[in-house]
């Protein structure tokens, strides 16, 4: 494993991946350790270090939070925790009004059924639409004349 990983250290021999490793390397009486030594800017130093211990480090939360950035642990594959939202729950202590609200909202807003079609009549009927639509006119009106005038007939 020492061959094929060795001890990653930047130009002072800071080791920046491999910690433990060495750690047992020492333990077991190693006297030589294969390294790698790197000459890279600090920023892909830091990046190094946390994406060397993603799958199994342990970490110090209280340095992780005060001096790296959420977003480039959250790019580089460390789940950071974050502090809840605080989510102010009054709006929803009336009832009517919130229902009268999401009327308001919802007033005017177009909604969709799903239609499945055979795979044979899928491509008719999206040109089909698409015909329709590019003509400005109101497909689901189209449908629903249809469909009613069916049922009458029945």
């Amino acid at each position: 494993m020492a061959k094929v990983r060795p001890i990653v250290v930047n130009q002072d021999m800071v080791v920046l991946g491999g910690n433990m490793r060495l750690k047992g390397m020492k333990e077991a009486g190693w006297k030589d350790v294969p390294i790698e030594i790197v000459d890279w800017s600090e920023d892909k130093q830091r990046e190094f270090i946390i994406k060397d211990n993603v799958g199994f480090g342990e970490w110090e939360w209280e340095s992780i939070a005060n001096e790296w950035d959420a977003e480039d642990l959250e790019g580089w594959g460390l789940d950071v925790w974050q502090a809840p939202v605080e989510v102010d729950y009054s709006l929803l202590d009336d009832e009517d009004d919130l229902d009268n609200q999401l009327d308001e909202m919802t007033n005017g807003v177009k909604k969709a059924i799903q239609i499945e079609f055979e795979p044979d009549h899928y491509l008719e009927a999206y040109e089909l639409v698409k015909f329709w639509r590019d003509q400005d006119a109101y497909v689901g009106k189209m449908i629903l004349d249809f469909l009613k005038a069916e049922k009458n007939r029945l």
